[in-house]
């Protein structure tokens, strides 16, 4: 154990600084790993509060206190204070939210503070009331030395405890305690970026270094053949197909294939990957297969020469299908829930139920304004958190030097929240990105990264905060089974 000696310079030397009213911004030092929701009351990306006996008195400059770690329940959230105020916010199963630090305001002298900060993905302001008070999280004995009220314009307002804890930030972390391979490793990666608002946004994120990669996928390739991946045994299921997806289990894949080059019929197929033999399983004039959360059933747009409507039926018998609700609908964007479907047409989305009415939400607030509705739209649900939709749509006026296509339109994709209507862009500025799709543990995104006509079409990860984009996949158009 290093000896309390070792640590008094380091702090003597934030308190002093602040005191002088030269507060630096964190150094380029990444804190511990993100890890996926594994439990309901840690965030996938919150770090473990820090017990009262292990805290230490909070630094405190003229102006307010700093470097503390506040955290709530029902709902799950944390907040990282650092030396110029609000850093970052994580909620139970939603990506964190990098914050812009504001002005401070002294309420009571030496007692209560009020921190204002702007979320930097959507403007949004937040305020964070800090008072100097004994505090109890409500889930254990444990008190805490500040109670904290957060209020998001979003979000809304959240409630909970905060406490010291100099060693959980960068800056002090740096100076006093060794950094561990993760650590070390994405501190290398960084060095490699040039990018000043990506260094900007990593200097509070935790590296997402324990994640799950895909073990079975399935894509078209340059040829647009359909392949099928399980276990990184690669075999072709087709020819040519679209709308690809892969069952939970891993082990069956449903596509569209066309069954004619100047008419619009086409079948439905279902290719076993241990047997590798493909079967249609519905005709005439079908797409848009999803399986169900446990597999057990499938769904997918059926033509009755009037309307695309939504059929379901069980995996084992596809034969006995029937329509689940028969208005018309231009997609279908997969299972909700093992009772709801989620679809849409150009106005709405619409969450179709089993045991309940169906529900509308408008699909302009959803895209807003910088966004236009195409029925080749993808919109995808959050596995962890129904929540949270992954929506792929094409933008109203193109980013300044971003590739177009033959349209002269731009494509991307961003995250939206369906409670608190938090819309974020996450696809790349510089690129063409479609078809995102969620990893089953949710913190990584695959997409198609390129335009038609203009070179290769690659697929590309990204995790859910923004970073790490790397290439994955020399095909296109990939989906995730397990």
């Amino acid at each position: 154990m290093r000896a309390k000696p070792i640590l008094l310079p380091a702090f003597t030397l934030l308190l002093a600084a602040a005191s002088m009213h030269t507060q630096t911004p964190p150094q380029q030092t990444a804190p511990p790993a993100q890890k996926p929701a594994a439990k309901p009351a840690t965030a996938p990306n919150q770090q473990q509060q820090p017990a009262p006996a292990d805290a230490v008195a909070s630094p405190v400059s003229t102006h307010h206190p700093f470097l503390i770690l506040a955290h709530g329940n029902e709902p799950s959230w944390s907040l990282r204070l650092g030396m110029k105020g609000p850093e970052r916010l994580d909620r139970l199963n939603y990506p964190p939210i990098i914050l812009e630090p504001g002005e401070v305001a002294t309420d009571e002298p030496g007692r209560a503070w009020t921190y204002h900060a702007k979320d930097t993905a959507t403007g949004a302001a937040i305020s964070v009331k800090l008072i100097r008070e004994s505090c109890s999280d409500g889930m254990a004995d444990t008190k805490y030395t500040f109670s904290v009220q957060l209020t998001h314009a979003q979000i809304g307002d959240l409630r909970g405890c905060g406490v010291s804890a100099p060693d959980k930030f960068p800056e002090f972390r740096k100076k006093n305690q060794p950094l561990d391979p993760d650590e070390q490793a994405a501190l290398a990666d960084k060095a490699k970026d040039k990018d000043k608002d990506k260094d900007k946004r990593n200097a509070v994120l935790d590296p997402i270094v324990k994640f799950q990669s895909p073990t079975a996928v399935a894509y078209l390739d340059s040829a647009n053949r359909v392949i099928f991946v399980n276990k990184e045994v690669h075999k072709t299921a087709a020819p040519a197909g679209s709308e690809l997806a892969v069952s939970h289990d891993g082990k069956h894949l449903l596509f569209t294939r066309s069954n004619s080059s100047t008419g619009p019929e086409r079948s439905i197929v279902q290719f076993d990957f241990d047997t590798a033999r493909p079967r249609d399983i519905a005709g005439t004039n079908v797409r848009q297969a999803f399986w169900s959360p446990d597999d057990s059933h499938i769904a997918y747009l059926k033509y009755d020469g009037n309307f695309w409507q939504v059929f379901t039926a069980p995996s084992a018998s596809p034969e006995t299908a029937t329509a689940l609700a028969t208005q018309n609908f231009d997609s279908l964007h997969g299972w909700l829930s093992p009772n709801t479907l989620l679809t849409s047409d150009v106005q709405n989305l619409y969450f179709l139920s089993t045991d309940k009415p169906a529900q509308a939400v408008p699909l302009k607030e959803i895209y807003g304004d910088q966004f236009q509705v195409m029925t080749s739209d993808t919109i995808r649900v959050c596995p962890v958190n129904s929540d949270l939709l992954l929506v792929s749509a094409y933008y109203v006026n193109a980013p300044a030097g971003a590739p177009v296509d033959s349209m002269g339109l731009n494509e991307t994709f961003f995250l939206y929240e369906l409670k608190s209507k938090r819309r974020t862009i996450l696809g790349p500025t510089d690129g063409f990105a479609r078809d995102a799709e969620w990893s089953r543990d949710a913190l990584q995104i695959f997409f198609t990264k390129g335009v038609v006509g203009k070179g290769p079409l690659v697929t590309n990860r990204i995790f859910w905060d923004g970073t790490g984009e790397k290439r994955f996949s020399s095909g296109h158009a990939l989906v995730v089974g397990k």
